[in-house]
């Protein structure tokens, strides 16, 4: 099991254009949050690719490959929330 140390929460408010895409990606924290708008496609390396739907919450262990994050939607923006639980100051991703 996992015992980090939470110092604070940074939350952000993402939109993403029509068929935008994260990247590969990691981040050095857990991330918690939800769709508030659209429809993403995400997936953790190892595990099969899922949707997303507004209303629907999603988790991103610290450390772990995200392949996907997307915006599922050629015609319509994606917004969601992203809780990053941090230990003191840190870069919120690393692109791979």
């Amino acid at each position: 099991m996992d015992q980090r140390t939470i110092t604070s929460v940074d939350v952000r408010q993402i939109t993403f254009v029509p068929k935008q895409q994260s990247g590969k990606h990691t981040h050095p924290c857990p991330v918690v949050g939800y769709i508030a708008r659209g429809t993403a496609v995400f997936q953790i390396e190892g595990q099969p690719a899922q949707a997303l739907v507004e209303g629907e919450a999603f988790y991103e262990p610290a450390d772990t490959v995200i392949l996907r994050f997307d915006n599922a939607s050629s015609t319509d923006s994606l917004t969601f929330i992203a809780c990053y639980l941090l230990n003191g100051q840190r870069e919120l991703i690393q692109m791979l």
